[in-house]
């Protein structure tokens, strides 16, 4: 009895229930939200590979006196490594580079265009942001959404913003993984069903395997020589696709589009979900940040569309004007929105060839835009 006692002495009953004791409202609200994007990503399957781990790194930040977090904490360890560091994105651009194949895009040159008008909603949103506050560097970092592609949100945003790091990156995450939502009302409200059920024959122009090596490396030497901050992006992403293209390093291409990718996709959608601790995102800061990241992504949807459009005054042939919303560079998202929305008009129409050549000219283009805020913006 007395060693029962005295075991019971030492033991720090004061620890159980600890956390409910701290738990606040604000963290209540994150935890419901952690909920949310879990709900989204495993019931709804809105792109459960990213939404899951972010829904559940919000939950693992907002337990009251979380040990995932803080100064020992293994999720602010990998914060430190992978985010603050830029490396998770430049793995991640390797990986994708990898998966990516810009044969539609280079056989369809056109596609480029659509790629690079689809960047309107950075420009769009950075005149917005300034005027409501918010300085340039603040401004170019929250424009950067408008690619609809997180890995560059964190390349910029760690270089020009970086005490908006965590908002900013779980704000472009959302909306990429938002796309099959956010993007089809805005196409639909730009464009008519005639519109929408333009047929578009894909007679490519052959490429030659030449043309596919030559092409990642001359990308980044002349990307490079236009803005040099870019190349840690670009460059990232043209080896990824030597590696599909060269024909002889089939394993090291298998590792980036499996392994690599899996395994960066896991720690970094964690790791940013991580940075959504209550007193960081409650605020009206974040809440207009939020705000005016969903205007980027919407402006860059309709930006890609009106161009079409706008070509279409002086065309014979016209261009089914969905293909600008796949100019975005959430890929392969955007594409496959498109190329469904296509079908859904009219069964037969099948333009997803042409989209993902749009949707690989639009992550080329954001990375090209990233490094030219960051080389003209101090």
């Amino acid at each position: 009895m007395d060693m029962l006692r005295d075991l019971i002495a030492h033991m720090q009953l004061d620890q159980l229930f600890l956390g409910l004791q701290s738990l606040q409202w604000q963290q209540i609200v994150m935890l419901a939200v952690g909920g949310l994007l879990i709900y989204l990503g495993v019931v709804k399957k809105y792109e459960p590979l990213l939404l899951t781990p972010v829904g559940f790194g919000a939950i693992l930040a907002n337990i009251p006196l979380s040990s995932a977090i803080g100064e020992h904490g293994w999720l602010t360890l990998l914060e430190h490594v992978g985010i603050a560091t830029e490396l998770f994105p430049v793995l991640i651009f390797i990986a994708l580079g990898a998966m990516s194949d810009f044969t539609p895009m280079l056989a369809s040159p056109m596609t480029m265009l659509f790629g690079a008008s689809a960047q309107l909603g950075i420009f769009a949103t950075m005149v917005v942001a300034t005027l409501i506050g918010f300085d340039l560097r603040e401004a170019a970092s929250i424009g950067i959404i408008g690619t609809a592609d997180g890995p560059t949100t964190i390349y910029v945003s760690s270089r020009l913003a970086k005490h908006l790091l965590g908002p900013l990156t779980v704000c472009a995450y959302t909306y990429m993984s938002l796309v099959p939502i956010i993007q089809p009302p805005i196409i639909r409200a730009l464009t008519t069903s005639h519109e929408r059920k333009i047929r578009m024959s894909y007679t490519p122009t052959p490429i030659s395997r030449t043309t596919m090596i030559l092409f990642p490396i001359a990308m980044t030497i002349i990307a490079g020589l236009v803005a040099p901050l870019s190349v840690a992006l670009i460059g990232a992403l043209m080896f990824g696709n030597l590696l599909r293209e060269a024909g002889v390093l089939e394993r090291l291409a298998k590792a980036a589009q499996n392994e690599l990718s899996n395994l960066v996709t896991l720690v970094l959608g964690i790791t940013v979900g991580s940075t959504m601790e209550a007193e960081v995102f409650l605020n009206w800061k974040t809440l207009g940040i939020l705000a005016l990241g969903i205007s980027a992504f919407s402006f860059s949807t309709a930006g890609g569309v009106i161009f079409i459009k706008f070509l279409n005054l002086f065309r014979r042939e016209k261009i089914n004007p969905i293909l600008g919303a796949a100019g975005v560079s959430a890929f392969p998202m955007s594409a496959r929105v498109v190329a469904q929305m296509a079908q859904k008009e009219d069964p037969t129409n099948y333009l997803i060839m042409h989209a993902v050549g749009a949707n690989v000219a639009g992550i080329i283009a954001s990375v090209m835009v990233a490094g030219l805020l960051l080389a003209v913006i101090r």
